[in-house]
């Protein structure tokens, strides 16, 4: 039996299967105490990510009264020996918690390992990308208005207690391009109805909302931290963008598409038609076999890869290693090329069953792949040492 993942194991509790046909882009589900999420942030990370690892914006965002702060109010120059002049001030960030105003760290997928892990998992096993933010809010405090996110988004209850008011969308699954400001009276006015979900969430709490679905949240008696794991879901829309791309690529190489329209041609009125149908049959004919896998392998990251542990890694490379494909790369065999996030190989043929069998993600001693090929990988950036 296939062992479950993250999904099901700590953000939901009615089976994956489940949540795919009943809830999935379809509607609001709350889970309570789905897990203990101590393991991937708590009230010491923030502390530690503020006040120690030199983040700059817009890694993090201060808001307060439904408004964001302005940078320049919580950022400083970062002193001697650098010449950075938009650092966090951490002073001036306390001033601002202490006033009322929440903390939102952003891209936490970047900053925060245990966080880093958990939305790489994630990302691979819903198959669009994942990040994620944290919002730290002081007792009885709101940090925005009732809105709605052009993502899908699960959020997880940290520390404290947050009140959360959500509301059905007043549009349906919105995209990136139709921000809930576009609609601002319609939120507004939706707002003031009946709510779908009235609740408190507590530490260990999860809830899971479309894109679209509104929502206002305000923390309680005490500080309250939640980690927002936002989905950025791949739309018909998105793929029809690619498709449209990959078919005007292809017109570059039609002579007569590039041609200049006739001199003194009022407009392009007698052109429109066979430019539709050259279009038309360019979609028809584009390659349509990976779009799918070359778009998102544009719009993800691969796994934190160190210089200093890869080097080594070449260096003292044997025939007892054990490495390991790099996670997240998005690999994908295309003939006897190797398609990755971080570029493209091509293999002999001697070389391809040793390859095609790193993609089951599982170590390998380098002795039984090839040396030389081991250390090619390792060098492209497609491998990744093992611990031993």
């Amino acid at each position: 039996m296939k062992e479950a993942g993250v999904l099901e194991r700590r953000l939901i509790d009615i089976g994956q299967e489940r949540f795919a046909s009943e809830v999935w882009g379809r509607t609001a589900l709350l889970t309570r105490g789905a897990s203990d999420f101590s393991d991937l942030f708590s009230a010491n990370a923030v502390d530690e990510l503020i006040s120690r690892r030199g983040l700059r914006t817009p890694f993090l965002r201060v808001a307060k009264g439904g408004s964001t702060l302005p940078e320049s109010s919580y950022t400083s120059p970062a002193g001697v020996g650098a010449t950075i002049s938009d650092q966090l001030d951490d002073t001036a960030l306390w001033r601002k918690f202490g006033d009322g105003a929440t903390l939102v760290l952003q891209a936490l997928h970047r900053t925060w390992e245990p966080v880093s892990s958990f939305s790489t998992k994630l990302s691979t096993e819903l198959g669009h990308p994942v990040q994620a933010n944290a919002y730290v809010t002081p007792p009885q405090n709101r940090g925005f208005d009732d809105h709605y996110d052009v993502h899908d988004v699960f959020v997880l209850q940290i520390e404290g207690t947050k009140r959360w008011i959500i509301h059905e969308p007043v549009h349906v699954d919105p995209l990136r391009s139709q921000p809930w400001t576009d609609r601002r009276s319609a939120v507004e006015e939706a707002a003031q109805g009946e709510p779908y979900i009235d609740t408190v969430l507590e530490p260990g709490d999860v809830l899971y909302l479309p894109r679209g679905w509104l929502h206002a949240a305000q923390a309680q008696g005490k500080v309250s931290i939640h980690l927002t794991l936002g989905i950025h879901s791949w739309t018909r829309h998105a793929l029809a963008e690619h498709l449209a791309q990959a078919a005007l690529a292809a017109l570059c190489d039609d002579p007569e598409m590039r041609g200049s329209l006739p001199m003194g041609v009022d407009g392009p009125e007698g052109e429109i038609a066979a430019i539709r149908k050259r279009l038309a049959a360019a979609v028809m004919e584009a390659d349509t076999t990976s779009l799918f896998q070359r778009a998102r392998r544009g719009q993800g990251r691969p796994a934190p890869l160190g210089p200093v542990a890869q080097l080594a890694a070449v260096e003292n490379l044997g025939p007892e290693s054990l490495v390991r494909l790099r996670e997240a790369l998005e690999a994908r065999f295309e003939g006897s090329r190797l398609t990755t996030r971080v570029g493209w190989l091509d293999f002999p043929e001697v070389n391809l069953p040793s390859v095609r069998r790193l993609l089951d993600g599982e170590a390998h001693l380098a002795a039984d792949l090839g040396v030389d090929l081991v250390e090619r990988l390792l060098r492209a950036g497609v491998l990744v040492p093992v611990e031993q």
